[in-house]
């Protein structure tokens, strides 16, 4: 229904007042489809249950922090130990 004031088309109106419209719908869609992806499934780092186990054990730190500086590291043990021991 065009009233002449240039609202969106409604698509779904619910009875709590919310509702979707095309216009919204699209617009959204557009935003997402500029975002650039942060990483490929090609550039996973894949963490070893060891390296972090080692760290966690020899510097007792958090399992998390351990993770993280693999991640950092992009899953090199010896790398990942030298910044954690240096920080």
């Amino acid at each position: 229904m065009n009233n002449g004031r240039g609202e969106a088309e409604v698509l779904a109106a619910f009875n709590d007042g919310y509702q979707y419209s095309k216009t919204k719908l699209e617009e959204s869609l557009r935003q997402v489809m500029t975002l650039k992806p942060t990483k490929s499934s090609k550039d996973a780092v894949v963490l070893k249950r060891e390296d972090i186990d080692l760290i966690v054990n020899e510097l007792g730190i958090p399992r998390s922090h351990a993770e993280k500086a693999l991640l950092e590291s992009g899953g090199e043990l010896e790398k990942a130990l030298r910044a954690l021991v240096a920080s």
